[in-house]
């Protein structure tokens, strides 16, 4: 396993068919790569008890949910996880929330919309395969 320092948390939400952010103010955190066959990783967020209904609710109602967090230093990309809250704990003002997850491949989220993309466009066959190539060229994939 490997342990990173955790400096960023946002979590993405999705209301009225918008999609928002909602940044959490973390005074201390870590993420951890458990390096397992299923790719998981476990977030851990001390944040201030204001967060705890928030936190609650989506624990309670076993959802998951997109993070973007930032490893390390605040001017890294962040990276995006599928998770789930797994456990809370009030710690008298404050509170730790504990996801575990699987990170999301944007690099494959990107192939895969320039793939639907290059369909609609009514690309097929050789030709699909030409402009997917030239395509991914000029992005420097």
């Amino acid at each position: 396993m490997k342990t990173f320092k955790l400096v960023s948390l946002d979590i993405v939400e999705e209301k009225n068919e918008d999609i928002t952010q909602r940044r959490i103010k973390l005074n201390d955190g870590l993420i951890i790569n458990r390096e397992d066959d299923r790719g998981r990783w476990v977030i851990e967020a001390y944040v201030h008890n204001e967060y705890e209904n928030f936190f609650q609710e989506i624990l309670t109602n076993s959802e998951e949910v997109m993070i973007q967090v930032k490893i390390t230093k605040s001017s890294n990309r962040p990276a995006t996880f599928l998770a789930k809250v797994i456990d809370t704990n009030v710690i008298g003002e404050d509170m730790n929330v504990i996801f575990m997850g699987t990170m999301v491949d944007r690099r494959q989220e990107n192939i895969e919309k320039m793939l639907k993309s290059l369909l609609d466009e009514g690309y097929q066959g050789e030709e699909l395969l030409e402009e997917f190539k030239r395509r991914g060229e000029e992005a420097g994939t």
